[in-house]
């Protein structure tokens, strides 16, 4: 009956770490490589699409433009199963190739976030350049900020 206990114990705690376990979540944006969602095609080449008319679960208005998803190996094979994922059961859907997206799209992508950020970082920099040339001068002309 004590060995009974101890098990059922194990068990359970097994049963709850692994429970745990399935509710981390791993945060992955556009441009990574784990990524599956919508993108922009704004600026980018015409992308490579895996299917040359696009995918269509529910009736969809004409006037509103066609999305641009990434989605995992064999979602675009049933795509009324996986809509709902990602909110597009009433979109008109093209599933941008896979290559396409890490060959060509990712990587201008990565090139733009970090064009932005050192960007921003410039800009910064120059503000905090002249807040400091203001202070100096301020300071020799008798004026304490």
């Amino acid at each position: 009956m004590k060995y009974l206990l101890i098990a059922v114990a194990i068990a359970t705690t097994a049963a709850v770490a692994q429970a745990h376990a399935a509710n981390v979540g791993v945060s992955v944006s556009v441009g990574q490589p784990g990524f599956y969602g919508q993108i922009d095609i704004g600026g980018y080449p015409q992308p490579r699409v895996i299917y040359q008319q696009p995918m269509v679960v529910r009736e969809v208005p004409r006037d509103r433009p066609p999305i641009y998803l990434r989605v995992p190996p064999g979602y675009a094979n049933h795509w009324e199963k996986h809509c709902r994922e990602y909110n597009a059961c009433g979109e008109r859907v093209y599933f941008v190739q896979d290559n396409w997206y890490k060959n060509e799209y990712a990587p201008r992508y990565q090139q733009g976030r970090r064009d932005h950020r050192d960007d921003a970082r410039d800009e910064h920099r120059d503000e905090h350049r002249d807040d400091r040339h203001d202070n100096r001068d301020n300071r020799e002309h008798g004026r304490e900020q």
